[in-house]
């Protein structure tokens, strides 16, 4: 995906979905690209047990 975009001007999601679609690797694995149209809120809060059930595992050795 990256050297399909080097030195390209993105001016529009449709040049960038364009761009990264055409991707294949050397094996023939090709990309499928979605665009997302949802506005997503910045800065909300989640409930305070949702570490506690969550299934994601936080390792202890990496940074925070």
């Amino acid at each position: 995906v990256t050297r399909a975009c080097e030195g390209v001007v993105f001016d529009s999601v449709e040049t960038v979905k364009t761009l990264i679609s055409r991707t294949s690797t050397s094996k023939g694995l090709t990309t499928i690209v979605h665009i997302l149209d949802k506005i997503y809120e910045t800065g909300r809060k989640y409930a305070a047990d949702f570490k506690e059930i969550m299934p994601i595992v936080f390792d202890t050795h990496l940074p925070k």
